[in-house]
């Protein structure tokens, strides 16, 4: 497969008025829309103690009853979500409390969750630490078992063969860790194919942010693309030595 000139490259770029750091935050925003939705029906399912295709194996007479609408303030900009309400009108997801539009704050751990290397344990302490409270370990099962394969699907599917460049970018946020507040980096790779098309390609975990980190982060698995990035953007000075053996320039 042919790749692109410098011309046409450069007409993407100007084309799509490109900016990582831009593209980053609106696909973030995309991430954490998409897991704040599953907390909150996972949250409902515990409540009427019964998933949604379950209910009629269930002896209750509390029910799903749609969803309404709320405009949250986040990092990331305006995110509009879908809550979700039972027959009773009891459900308040914790998550998201009634009155709270501003959730500046827990955006980055609610992202560090689609990072490579979080194990089951990891989820599930960093849930915790997002609730704010000892959640029982019911509920974190339940929430795990629903997050989890749309995590692992998110983190497999497959990429496009080439990206004509990539950027580098990385959010900090703080964690507790054993009882320490500690600081991690969540590292972001985005890529722009042939079409201009932009897509998140990958999130890891670090300490912090630094060169040395980024060197490993170059093992975007080729199970999912043999990648070909012919733009010397992707970090030339601090990654050449890794990408040359995987990377066409």
């Amino acid at each position: 497969m042919s790749t692109l000139s410098k011309e046409q490259i450069k007409a993407i770029v100007k084309g799509n008025n490109f900016q990582s750091v831009t593209d980053v935050t609106n696909y973030l925003k995309d991430i954490f829309k998409d897991i704040i939705q599953e907390l909150m029906e996972a949250e409902l399912e515990e409540k009427l103690g019964y998933a949604k295709e379950e209910r009629s194996a269930k002896n209750t007479d509390n029910c799903r009853n749609g969803y309404s609408t709320k405009t949250l303030k986040s990092e990331f900009g305006e995110v509009e979500i879908q809550i979700p309400r039972d027959r009773k009108g009891e459900f308040e997801p914790k998550i998201i409390p009634k009155y709270q539009r501003n959730v500046s704050g827990i955006e980055e751990k609610i992202i560090s969750l689609y990072a490579r290397g979080m194990s089951t344990r990891d989820i599930g302490e960093q849930l915790k630490d997002l609730y704010g409270v000892e959640i029982s370990a019911e509920m974190v099962s339940r929430i795990t078992d629903r997050i989890i394969p749309e995590i692992k699907e998110w983190q497999q599917r497959p990429l496009e063969p080439i990206y004509t460049f990539c950027f580098m970018d990385a959010i900090h946020y703080k964690v507790r860790d054993e009882g320490r507040i500690c600081n991690r980096a969540a590292y972001v790779v985005i890529g722009v194919n042939v079409e201009g098309y932009k897509d998140i390609l990958g999130i890891w975990i670090g300490e912090n942010e630094s060169s040395k980190f980024w060197l490993g982060v170059g093992s975007i698995e080729r199970t999912q693309t043999q990648s070909n990035c012919p733009d010397g953007t992707f970090y030339r000075q601090k990654c050449y030595s890794y990408y040359l053996s995987i990377v066409s320039w």
